[in-house]
């Protein structure tokens, strides 16, 4: 196995995710060695090009095109390789398209023997990991996915924005699928560790069940909308991006709900799933185990189920 350069970064996929990230990470200062890949040579090029022009208004880095071969010491491979979702279309259309690229992609990576962290990011991201996991041969902890670390982001936004209150103090997950089955972790939210609901009564609030259900819905259709206006998304998940590879890389043990292979957990097993899970330095340490109340529980395992019915059908691994 070769060894990790905890100061490099590859990312797989040029697009406007990829390029994204590649700018958001640069800005961080976390890395001073980001190798792009893209089937469109020229793409990554470009891309790498355009974003080291900045250099100069931030941190000393080495940034360029490259092949598989110059993966093989990075800390972190970002795989944002994929057909992007369009307009009218769920996450879950897309599985047939990416999973057959990333049954080109993947073996590429685990024949190079790398040492590092492999984090998906493209959709279907829970469909995805788990193809990922299972092509790549890398121990399970080191292959996570994005999950719905931005789903929970934007649904603590728009709690902060319901309550007006810093959304930083607001602890919320949305866990489950990322796309149309996911599921808001109600039972769990509190607002710097007072529970929502007497929360929103000292904030005058007291319809909870329609806010929620509304919150709800408004982050699950976020991307939809986004899509609709501008055509993709892409900031969200950049930032997402640079959230996760800031806890790999200082070891810190941050929990994110990200993708990851589920072993009985919740009573769920065969897919990967987006749940909180510690991560650091080695990917995934464990997962957190939710008090969940029995309607979320059932529609945990109905997200489940979905998943798990789309890999028979779609995957074939």
């Amino acid at each position: 196995m070769a060894e990790v350069n905890s100061r490099k970064v590859a990312i797989i996929g040029c697009g406007m995710v990829g390029a994204s990230s590649a700018f958001s990470l640069m800005q961080s200062g976390m890395f001073s060695e980001m190798v792009l890949i893209d089937a469109n040579q020229k793409r990554a090029e470009g891309e790498a090009m355009d974003i080291s022009h900045g250099l100069p208004f931030a941190k000393p880095m080495d940034i360029y095109d490259g092949t598989y071969d110059d993966i093989t010491d990075a800390a972190i491979i970002v795989v944002t390789a994929g057909a992007g979702q369009k307009p009218g279309e769920t996450r879950l259309d897309l599985v047939r398209k990416n999973v057959g690229i990333f049954k080109s992609i993947i073996p590429e990576i685990a024949k190079r023997d790398c040492g590092g962290i492999l984090l998906i990011v493209a959709n279907p991201v829970d469909i995805l990991t788990y193809t990922a996991a299972k092509l790549s041969g890398f121990p399970e902890n080191r292959v996570l996915g994005s999950g719905t670390v931005l789903d929970s982001a934007r649904l603590k936004y728009l709690l902060g924005e319901h309550l007006n209150v810093d959304s930083r103090s607001v602890h919320s997950f949305i866990i489950g699928e990322h796309g149309d089955s996911e599921i808001a972790a109600w039972s769990t939210v509190n607002v710097s560790g007072v529970p929502l609901y007497k929360f929103c009564e000292m904030r005058g609030y007291r319809d909870h069940e329609d806010a929620m259900l509304r919150i709800a819905e408004d982050v699950k259709n976020s991307a939809y909308r986004i899509i609709e206006d501008k055509g993709a998304t892409y900031y969200g998940i950049a930032m997402s991006v640079r959230r996760i590879c800031e806890a790999i890389v200082r070891d810190e043990k941050s929990i994110l709900p990200v993708s990851s292979m589920m072993h009985g957990q919740y009573g769920i097993e065969g897919c990967a799933l987006s749940m909180p899970a510690i991560v650091g330095a080695d990917g995934i340490e464990t997962l957190i185990p939710l008090e969940l109340d029995e309607d979320e529980l059932s529609k945990l395992h109905e997200s489940a189920d979905t998943l798990k019915q789309v890999i028979v059908d779609s995957v074939g691994l």
